[in-house]
């Protein structure tokens, strides 16, 4: 009975809430190679909407369009998990850092994906999707 009079006065006394996973640069990567990874990634993630789902070119390969962008997703969050996180989206991690109050190096988080989405929505829209001719979508009519 005293023992558990003892765990009961310990645990009156323990204060424990549950850690919230954050986003974070591995340990020994700075912020840059944080950033440059988010960049490819989202890059990545991007253009491959831009080609199976956002391109009115694509013909039958939108049929495909969310095998493929599930694909890159899985892909990137394989390859950068261990680095970066694999965020590809500041909302991402955002919300994560908002319940956990802890900014520190959220930064990263931000500038990559806002790098690598534009990157590759200029480039895919200038050198793919850049014709004179209007092709209809089926929503057009």
């Amino acid at each position: 009975m005293k023992n558990l009079l003892d765990i009961t006065h310990t645990l009156e006394h323990c204060q424990v809430s549950p850690a919230v996973p954050t986003h974070s640069v591995a340990a020994g990567l700075g912020a840059i190679e944080g950033v440059v990874m988010e960049i490819i990634i989202t890059f990545a993630l991007v253009y491959t909407v831009y080609a199976t789902a956002a391109d009115p070119k694509k013909g039958s390969l939108g049929t495909i369009a969310p095998l493929a962008i599930g694909l890159i997703v899985g892909a990137n969050i394989l390859a950068a998990g261990p680095f970066s996180g694999g965020s590809m989206n500041p909302a991402r991690s955002f919300g994560p850092a908002v319940a956990a109050g802890d900014f520190s190096g959220h930064w990263v988080y931000w500038v990559g994906p806002l790098i690598g989405g534009g990157l590759a929505g200029l480039i895919y829209g200038n050198v793919f999707m850049s014709s004179s001719e209007h092709v209809p979508l089926a929503s057009d009519f």
